[in-house]
């Protein structure tokens, strides 16, 4: 008849244990256990090699198209070369000139007024949205009209927009009653530009939230309705709510599209009158093209997708602290 032994540590705990048993074997046999445990079996490793393969294609694309340019643009904006003769190192002296440069400041402060109007993009697609996410009788070819700008061009939009501010026969001619040279004028020009690539964005904000409306929890609504919401409430505390994701999207889109402009300016205003419409995107072309300084103008790229980078990076983190 085994009889269990009982022993008794310095501390005052006991540890229990049958003959032929060390003290704690069954912990250790836990641990064993757990251990095994924690071991992923066959099928999840032929999951995680399956994913592995899966993804390498996209990993490898992206690291071809996307991070090797960056990598080598940052590379070249410490050269001074102008694409035919040998590259030489200039160290940080493209930025140095950068950041004395006149025109580079007002190259940055056109990109923050096109960020600061282009941030209307959002919320006046998600109006267009909520107007024409309805079940009523010829909406589809409402639909098909406002998506009509997000289809074409942005020289067509321009060429359009030149046309309709021309002060001798334009549409805004004809409504004023007297032409206003609107892209001839350094006070106006940039606003001008703007104002036109606001009507393709607004189209693309509307399709995000279109699509985003189609999700929305029914449930929730109905619930929200049984309480009382209605109206401004409704969308306030139950629609936006879900359309958080979406807003995110919308808005990181619209800040990229207003950093990166370029066709716009190039089609309506070439920069001018006197590069007081030029943004960061335009005046990298122009070095590089026009004067051929391939170096300069890789510095400004590397100010431009850092200032893309803060502002991405920032709403990003205000998306996830809001969804914890």
């Amino acid at each position: 008849m085994s009889q269990s032994v009982t022993r008794h540590t310095l501390g005052g705990s006991t540890e229990t244990g049958g003959p032929g048993l060390p003290a704690g074997g069954a912990t250790r046999g836990g641990s064993q256990a757990a251990r095994r445990r924690r071991r992923p079996s066959p099928t999840a490793r032929r999951q995680s090699r399956a994913a592995f393969l899966f993804l390498a294609p996209a990993c490898v694309m992206v690291a071809i198209y996307v991070v090797w340019p960056i990598l080598s643009t940052i590379r070249l904006s410490f050269f001074n070369w102008d694409g035919m003769t040998d590259p030489s190192f200039v160290g940080l002296a493209n930025y140095v000139e950068l950041f004395h440069t006149a025109t580079f400041y007002t190259a940055l402060k056109n990109n923050l007024i096109w960020l600061l109007l282009f941030l209307l993009a959002p919320p006046m697609g998600l109006a267009v949205a909520l107007y024409l996410n309805q079940a009523v009788a010829g909406i589809r070819i409402v639909k098909s009209l406002f998506f009509a700008p997000f289809v074409l061009s942005g020289v067509v939009v321009g060429l359009i927009f030149s046309w309709f501010y021309d002060p001798t026969f334009g549409l805004l001619a004809v409504i004023l009653g007297h032409g206003v040279p609107v892209l001839g004028d350094p006070r106006y020009a940039t606003l001008g530009i703007v104002f036109a690539a606001l009507w393709p964005q607004t189209a693309y904000c509307m399709i995000l939230y279109l699509t985003g409306l189609t999700s929305l929890n029914a449930e929730q609504i109905e619930a929200a309705r049984m309480e009382g919401a209605r109206g401004w409430s409704m969308l306030w505390h139950v629609i936006l709510p879900q359309l958080r994701p979406t807003t995110f999207m919308a808005i990181v889109v619209t800040i990229i599209g207003a950093l990166r402009s370029f066709d716009l300016i190039s089609v309506m205003t070439g920069g001018g009158p006197f590069e007081s419409s030029t943004v960061l995107a335009y005046y990298m072309y122009d070095q590089a093209i026009k004067y051929y300084r391939i170096g300069y103008s890789a510095a400004v790229a590397v100010v431009l997708f850092a200032i893309m980078l803060v502002y991405i990076v920032y709403h990003l983190r205000r998306m996830l602290r809001a969804e914890q």
